[in-house]
């Protein structure tokens, strides 16, 4: 059995391209989906502790251990909550990080492939780069992307989605 569990951001949502797709593609690859859902964000401060409380009280009730295959998929903080959550409880999933945050980084990083828009103003492309290249992350980037991977050009946007899928579907 296959095992993907979506960990969200504060503003996307698993109904947002990136992830409703992923989910979709996991689905047909006869993974079982969870989709996480966060809420009630106090502040950018206690952002990451409070999405990894809310994947820890969602997530209370799966045997990991029914599982041949595990993929997390982050977008944002929620990469964070990912990636603490895999380390904290010993979990041998595969991670991709759309969108990942420096914070991200402060856990192992082993298995992983990362998804970042150059323009993204939540976190600076050098840092991530350097990061990646430390832990030995795979890393895609788009240029001129924001934090949802998009250049405000539809046609534009959807070749980068496309592509992210693409190099996703590969992974699962």
């Amino acid at each position: 059995m296959k095992l993907c569990i979506l960990f969200p951001g504060i503003g996307y949502h698993c109904d947002k391209p990136l992830l409703y797709y992923t989910a979709m593609l996991a689905a047909s690859k006869d993974y079982k989906v969870i989709k996480l859902q966060f809420s009630g964000f106090e502040s950018a401060d206690n952002a990451a502790d409070h999405a990894y409380e809310q994947s820890e009280k969602q997530l209370s009730e799966i045997d990991f251990h029914e599982y041949d295959k595990i993929v997390f998929v982050g977008k944002s903080i929620g990469t964070v909550a990912c990636q603490r959550y895999r380390h904290e409880h010993k979990i041998n999933a595969l991670s991709i990080l759309l969108t990942p945050l420096t914070e991200t980084f402060k856990f192992p990083a082993h298995d992983c492939a990362a998804f970042h828009g150059t323009s993204d103003p939540l976190a600076d492309t050098g840092a991530i780069v350097k990061l990646c290249n430390e832990k030995k992350v795979i890393l895609h980037t788009y240029n001129n992307a924001n934090h949802s991977l998009e250049v405000r050009e539809a046609f534009t946007d959807l070749n980068t989605l496309s592509d992210v899928l693409t190099k996703i579907n590969k992974l699962l």
